[in-house]
């Protein structure tokens, strides 16, 4: 039978996490496809990072945008 959350995740323990967040089929969000640049969609993928974390009130640490998947370092007070 599956834990619940809160048996699985001690915040006090270990307040900082690392989460990624691939594009579905691998596909790429960002960068160059037939001689279109994407480059936009970053800036776009940052903004929402940004608004998300004060709506939920959780600090980013350091986050990456690559191409196909992101990359977040979270501190859950």
């Amino acid at each position: 039978m599956p834990k619940a959350r809160k048996s699985q995740i001690s915040l006090l323990d270990t307040p900082y996490y690392h989460c990624v967040s691939r594009c579905v089929r691998r596909a790429f969000l960002c960068g160059e496809e037939n001689g279109k640049s994407f480059e936009h969609r970053r800036q776009w993928v940052e903004d929402r990072i940004h608004i998300l974390s004060e709506v939920f009130a959780i600090d980013v640490c350091a986050y990456a945008v690559m191409s196909n998947h992101t990359h977040l370092v979270l501190h859950v007070a």
